[in-house]
């Protein structure tokens, strides 16, 4: 079936307030009514017109009729929302203009009801469940929020439906408990703190998903961490035993002899926490002594003559 653009019949915007909406459907309706309009398809505008005043004046069908979004536009097939939940409960007796005749099939398929040119539809308030948008959000915290777990205050901006059937946005604080372990892209699930419903329904529920802020130190890969560690020369040359920190303490790393710039060397079971930890992944940058002093030059230029040493051998060079 067509989906029909309510706001578009009526010549409103989607943002127009209930007087406007009043003011275009009087306009319309004595211009299309069928015993004084020379229009030719002024009855069947006359009908669109009621039908679209119908929803849009009233703030629970409005608001149902705005949720389903932007997917559709006029002349478009329509089908409902698999979880669209019908519960109108319409009684016999006229509707709008009376002797009009019954709506649309899409408003059938919405808020669902008889049709019949003599039975139309009895004006009056909608009785039905609908439930509340799910809400995605975004959220950073610190890696030592993983490694420990945490609580965590947050303010959020949540969509809400005032009286007068128009969608917006209020803020909202939330206790989230950060659970230990957690990694980025993992979402926590807040049940009922999504969008409010409409009538009856229940309210969606809000997912958080994580990710970490920027770390001095380390860098993240699902439950692994990488750390750059800083060596001298002759630490990677010769063998040492250095001190790493860890997002749990300090820990000392035995360097293998003759390790170069890049080797990476693993801490098993130092990464995020869980029933299988992550590892730390120690990647070793040979850091030079500045050329400073005199002293320090003159090692350079004895390295340079005693040590029979290319860089570029590798290259052909």
């Amino acid at each position: 079936m067509e989906y029909k653009d309510y706001y578009k019949i009526l010549g409103v915007k989607k943002d127009a307030s209930q007087d406007d909406i009043k003011r275009a459907y009087r306009k319309l309706s004595r211009k299309y009514h069928p015993d004084v309009s020379k229009e030719k398809d002024a009855e069947q505008q006359f009908k669109e017109v009621g039908e679209a005043y119908e929803v849009l004046k009233d703030p629970e069908k409005r608001a149902a009729y705005d949720q389903l979004g932007s997917g559709w536009r006029t002349g478009q097939d329509f089908r409902p929302p698999p979880d669209w939940q019908q519960g109108f409960s319409f009684g016999g007796g006229g509707f709008t203009q009376g002797d009009a005749g019954g709506f649309s099939d899409f408003f059938e398929s919405l808020f669902g009801g008889g049709r019949g040119s003599s039975r139309g539809f009895r004006q009056g308030r909608t009785s039905f469940h609908m439930r509340g948008e799910d809400i995605h959000a975004r959220i950073s915290i610190d890696l030592q929020d993983s490694f420990h777990g945490a609580t965590r205050t947050l303010t959020l901006s949540v969509p809400e439906v005032t009286d007068e059937g128009v969608m917006k946005s209020r803020e909202k604080n939330l206790q989230v408990k950060i659970p230990k372990g957690i990694t980025e892209g993992q979402q926590i699930r807040l049940q009922g703190q999504g969008g409010a419903p409409l009538g009856d329904g229940k309210p969606g529920d809000l997912y958080l998903e994580i990710s970490f802020r920027p770390h001095p130190y380390y860098r993240v890969d699902g439950k692994d961490l990488y750390l750059n560690l800083p060596v001298a020369p002759w630490e990677a040359a010769l063998g040492a035993k250095v001190k790493v920190p860890t997002p749990e303490g300090v820990v000392d790393l035995q360097i293998p002899a003759e390790s170069t710039s890049g080797r990476k060397l693993r801490l098993k079971g130092r990464g995020l926490p869980g029933k299988s930890a992550g590892d730390l992944y120690v990647v070793l940058q040979i850091a030079l002594p500045p050329a400073s002093s005199k002293k320090a030059k003159d090692l350079y230029r004895k390295m340079e003559r005693e040590l029979a040493f290319n860089p570029r051998a590798a290259l052909g060079v």
